[in-house]
């Protein structure tokens, strides 16, 4: 290169030699410009990025220039120029060497991708010049395919060139350990099994946010935090060390609630959702009022496709002057006990989307005290007092995002229940029934449409929630307590408790839950279904309504106003309807 540029200044000095009586030295212009030494790449593409043109004034610190922009096309190994005297000028003529033609490209250390997967990325291709450029942005492309998918810690660790054949080295680190740490009271095994990275797993970030996410939202912890630690001795391994403040998980919750019909209502109960630190959970309690109930759970909860989830329990319920309607026209009122011991047992399938439970339940319910009734009043309820013997069998469908903080997807369940008199019962049926839950955030949907100043996050959406419920029974007459049952507070909000009762129901609730802060949110709904001996589809019952939510240290605090058929009812408790 040196020597290029001294015969470039002695030629200088020849011409400034050639016009001694010029009072200033002209350098001489460039005649030509070509380049020699290339074999598949384009002369025209070459000095497309060469400032030095035939007419132009022969400049050193430009011929230099254009050399170090042909070398950064990426192409050529070698770079160098030619000047010599043409026709009272000068010709440039840049002389270059092209990297080898690409004969192979091969992957090793890839198991999450395959080669045809990763060269899918790859703008280098097999039968073209090597590009060193390219190739760098290739390297990136696949860094940031991996690092998209989640793989924040994959990189390439090498790559080597031997003529056309180049092998490009991809690490994947794997787990080594994972170290769970300031757990006193829950066992290690508990906070284990949320965590489904386990060692020899490739890591990966979304899957193991994810899994953080559904840790925390145990509400065992008041902080979960994360360090990664590389092993000096092997940087293809990562160890996790995962460290939790505990907080108390036993509670005492007052209960509140209002409806138009039943007034008000409220009770205690302990809880505890960690107990003895195995996340199973506890609950002892009481409601007062027209209607009492008395219960105890016991259950835990988790289940996957190894474990077993079960609860057991019992439930005692009063009600003093209850009304009963009759296709939503009151008939009378009665009082009403009832007794109820169940056990239960369930497992997820292989695929932990689907589940199954199963439940037995003995209910002895008894009708008594006929009063207040209309004239020509129909009884078909206090005759079906007596003891009950069922086995329930829920299947499970559930694609709901566990880890974000809002309803997020579907879940779909269809369920079977048989009453048996073998097991001690006084009836026989079979009654079976399904039902599916669907919500959606609708910030995308009106992005730019509404200014929500903030109120709606992608934590905090406009949420759609609907719930579509349909079921049926082997008996057109079943026995009181066991029918299908709408209206009140959790099913048609515009009618009484238990309005419409039969063999055969049909159910829709649709819900806009509106957030305004994120504490205080509004809802929209509209109710719609009937419960009836036979299915008639154009005989329905609808109300409409609004609503607030309010998180409060002791749930959501939910108030509901319905306008249904005949009159206007407002509810009053905690948590939502579904």
């Amino acid at each position: 290169m040196n020597r290029k540029i001294l015969l470039l200044l002695i030629m200088i000095t020849l011409q400034a030699s050639q016009a001694l009586c010029a009072e200033t030295f002209m350098p001489p212009q460039v005649t030509s410009v070509g380049v020699v030494g290339r074999v598949k790449i384009a002369e025209e593409y070459i000095l497309n990025v060469v400032s030095t043109k035939p007419g132009s004034i022969l400049s050193r610190d430009q011929i230099q220039a254009d050399i170090e922009q042909i070398y950064n096309q990426g192409f050529f190994s070698y770079v160098d120029v030619d000047i010599n005297p043409e026709g009272g000028g000068a010709s440039v003529m840049f002389r270059v060497q092209e990297n080898p033609v690409i004969e192979s490209i091969t992957f090793t250390g890839n198991t999450i991708y395959t080669r045809e997967q990763l060269m899918h990325e790859v703008f280098s291709q097999e039968g073209t010049v090597f590009n060193r450029n390219f190739f760098r942005n290739d390297l990136d492309r696949i860094q940031e395919k991996y690092h998209k998918d989640g793989y924040v810690m994959v990189r390439v660790a090498d790559v080597q060139i031997q003529g056309g054949n180049i092998s490009v080295v991809i690490l994947e680190p794997l787990v080594r350990e994972v170290i769970i740490q300031g757990n006193t009271k829950t066992k290690t095994e508990v906070i284990r099994r949320e965590i489904k990275l386990k060692e020899g797993d490739i890591f990966n970030v979304i899957h193991f946010r994810h899994q953080l996410g559904k840790l925390q939202g145990l509400g065992y912890f008041e902080d979960v935090n994360v360090a990664f630690d590389v092993p000096p001795e092997a940087d293809d391994k990562v160890d996790l060390v995962i460290t939790v403040k505990e907080k108390r998980t036993a509670s005492i919750g007052v209960n509140l609630a209002y409806g138009t019909e039943s007034g008000m209502s409220g009770g205690l109960t302990y809880g505890d959702t960690n107990m003895f630190g195995r996340g199973y959970n506890f609950e002892i309690g009481f409601n007062e009022g027209d209607e009492a109930s008395y219960w105890l759970t016991f259950a835990s909860p988790y289940m996957d496709s190894r474990t077993y989830a079960w609860r057991v329990g019992v439930r005692y319920r009063t009600y003093d002057d209850r009304y009963y309607y009759r296709q939503g026209r009151r008939q009378f009122e009665f009082d009403e006990k009832s007794l109820m011991f169940y056990a239960g047992i369930g497992k997820k399938f292989g695929n932990e989307d689907w589940s199954w439970f199963l439940t037995l339940r003995h209910e002895k319910t008894d009708y008594s005290d006929v009063h207040n009734a209309i004239p020509g009043y129909v009884d078909d309820i206090t005759m079906w007092d007596g003891t009950n013997q069922t086995v329930e069998l829920q299947f499970m469908w559930d694609k709901r995002d566990p880890y974000k903080p809002y309803p997020s997807g579907f879940v779909w369940d269809v369920n079977f229940e048989q009453a048996l008199e073998v097991l001690g019962g006084e009836y026989s049926y079979l009654k079976y029934w399904m039902q599916a839950r669907f919500y959606a955030s609708l910030n995308k949907a009106l992005t730019g449409i509404f200014d929500t100043d903030g109120s709606w996050t992608e934590d905090n959406p406009l949420l759609f929630a609907a719930r579509l419920r349909i079921g049926s029974a082997t008996q057109d007459e079943l026995p009181a307590f066991a029918r299908y049952s709408l209206g009140g507070m959790n099913t048609l909000r515009g009618y009484s408790s238990r309005s419409f009762e039969g063999s055969n129901m049909y159910l829709g609730n649709f819900e806009l839950r509106v957030p305004v802060s994120s504490m205080f949110s509004i809802v929209a709904f509209y109710d719609v279904g009937n419960s009836d001996t036979t299915m008639d589809w154009s005989n329905y019952h609808d109300d409409y309504g609004f609503g607030v939510r309010v998180k409060t240290p002791f749930g959501t605090l939910r108030v509901d106003y319905a306008h249904g058929k005949d009159e206007d009812r407002t509810y009053f408790g905690f948590g939502e309807m579904f």
